[in-house]
């Protein structure tokens, strides 16, 4: 199995799971806003920012399928290593807000991780790989 389809599958399965929670935080954002590790929600007009969360994690997710469908593929690469700051900013806020420190480093160190190492293979993938001069002959 080549390097370039274990990166597709692993990002595949990447945009898969983050569109999930994208959507999940639009349809259904009381259901799932618990597992974010935060030891508290806000109501009334503030449970806005849970479709906001929504929002951003969509686009994430159609930004690297984008990318993906396209075969821009050294963009991904880099790209992915952008979006790695998400779920990294994610964990650092709920630490920061008194909440699991288990689902802080679990859940969103893990994913921030997780796509670093991703973003690095795909862009070992595309990297360019230049010939040693041949020798001059006198």
């Amino acid at each position: 199995m080549s390097l370039k389809t274990v990166n597709t599958a692993l990002t595949t399965a990447g945009i898969l799971f983050i569109l999930y929670i994208g959507l999940s935080y639009l349809v259904a954002p009381g259901t799932i806003a618990p597992g974010f590790g935060l030891p508290d929600w806000p109501s009334g007009d503030g449970d806005g920012f849970l479709i906001l969360k929504g929002v951003r994690d969509t686009v994430s997710g159609l930004v690297l399928a984008v990318l993906l469908l396209t075969g821009h593929r050294r963009a991904l690469g880099f790209v992915l290593l952008a979006e790695a700051v998400t779920p990294f900013g994610d964990m650092t806020t709920v630490l920061a807000h008194h909440g699991s420190a288990a689902i802080a480093f679990g859940v969103h160190g893990l994913t921030a991780t997780v796509i670093v190492v991703i973003g690095l293979l795909t862009l070992r993938e595309t990297r360019t790989v230049t010939a040693a001069p041949a020798p001059a002959l006198s």
